[in-house]
């Protein structure tokens, strides 16, 4: 079985040689030689900086208090229906390791006056990044026109809500680590709400929302918020198709299908959270991870198609995710142990293939075990079409949250 994995492995490395030859990289280092004669140096496994120094803080960041604002500059945004303004903030945050960070934040506002009660209301909307590089972000792909969530970030626009779109990987581009997610979430939303000449308040009724990967930076939203930023006024937060448990992923995405490409790069962006893992892999593990360290989805899943990989095939060490390390890091960037303050919305596909249901479900009975106010639909569908088919009613429970329309206390399902 090893002697397999170790054959699939080299042709998916092929395959990964000829996509990084033909995808456009800021990386400068040469692909083919990196797979020859790979640098077990952690840094060559990060993502290759822009080079734009508006994403440098200031000396001293760290010293700052989290939800700072270290630079700001006017973006655009598009293409839109709905007339914006558009601003950018890079803003002091913090990693899953408590570590001083800086991360951006995209901020959208209406030009039209907010008419309803009360302070215009902010929308958090997590994108699905799930990608290595920084030219894969939304502080990137939305002044591009490249943003492939544009529609559903437009539907709350033409509400007249304001936005934020944050790049919740953090600078090191550390895709499925959701805690850092969380940090850069809610710090977002301090800068944003505490930025005057933005246009919102302290007092405006905040929700998040976001789907698949998407939806793990807004699950560890609701999770940290409580004690991480019990300030911001959060009314809400939808998730839908949310990987709660990568154990679970294991089993449906790693090594089987066309998704386990993107399962191994989920496992290189917690990695660059969680460098201990680096030790685990051995040096096609390092190799792959110098090939991918800046691809965007779009580059990623083919090699989930030509070659699917299981994680196992980038160590030498034996049932390596038994190992101790491999296990406090799967128990880190699980959901489900602090209970959220604000009501949650979770939706998901009863006929999922990638991101099984019973991921969904146990992460609703244990915020509800704790005393949390959730909603679980359950509707037809697999991964790919509950994204689309779920939205309407996701918008509309976000739309009675933040006009002030109670939610029941305790928990309900449906289709489950």
């Amino acid at each position: 079985m090893r002697a397999l994995s170790g054959r699939i492995l080299l042709i998916a490395l092929a395959a990964a040689v000829s996509v990084s030859l033909a995808v456009p990289s800021v990386a400068t280092s040469d692909p083919v030689q990196e797979i020859i004669e790979p640098t077990r140096d952690p840094a060559l496994l990060y993502p290759t900086p822009l080079p734009d120094a508006w994403f440098v803080p200031p000396p001293g960041f760290e010293n700052t208090a989290p939800g700072t604002v270290l630079h700001t500059r006017p973006t655009t945004v598009g293409p839109l229906l709905t007339p914006v303004f558009a601003t950018q903030l890079l803003v002091r945050s913090t990693d899953s390791k408590d570590r001083p960070i800086p991360v951006v934040t995209t901020v959208i506002v209406p030009q039209a006056p907010w008419t309803g009660p009360g302070a215009r209301p902010l929308v958090a909307y997590n994108t699905a990044i799930d990608s290595l590089g920084l030219t894969c972000v939304p502080s990137w792909t939305l002044p591009r026109g490249s943003e492939i969530e544009l529609a559903a970030i437009q539907l709350l626009l033409a509400k007249n809500y304001a936005v934020i779109v944050t790049d919740h990987q953090g600078p090191r581009q550390a895709y499925a680590a959701g805690r850092i997610s969380g940090h850069a979430v809610l710090d977002s939303l301090r800068a944003t709400v505490n930025t005057p000449w933005l246009g919102l308040s302290p007092d405006s009724p905040i929700a998040v929302s976001g789907y698949s990967g998407g939806a793990i930076a807004s699950g560890w939203t609701a999770e940290l918020a409580p004690t991480y930023a019990p300030e911001l006024r959060i009314v809400g937060v939808a998730i839908g198709g949310a990987p709660v448990d990568y154990r679970l992923l294991l089993g449906s995405m790693n090594g089987r299908n066309l998704a386990s490409s993107v399962f191994l790069a989920a496992t290189m962006g917690v990695a660059r959270e969680y460098p201990e893992l680096f030790e685990l892999m051995n040096t096609n593990g390092w190799r792959l991870g110098m090939i991918a360290r800046d691809w965007c989805l779009a580059a990623l899943a083919p090699v989930g198609v030509v070659a699917p990989i299981p994680v196992e095939a980038l160590s030498d060490v034996p049932n390596v995710v038994a190992t101790p390390i491999a296990q406090r890091v799967l128990d880190a960037t699980r959901l489900g142990g602090q209970a959220p303050t604000a009501p949650v919305y979770i939706y998901q596909g009863q006929q999922e293939i990638w991101i099984p249901r019973e991921g969904a479900e146990r992460l609703y009975d244990e915020w509800c075990a704790k005393g949390a106010r959730v909603r679980l639909d359950e509707f037809v569908g697999e991964h790919l079409v509950v994204a689309l088919s779920g939205i309407p009613a996701a918008n509309s429970w976000i739309d009675d949250r933040l006009t002030g329309k109670p939610m029941a206390e305790g928990c309900s399902a449906f289709g489950r």
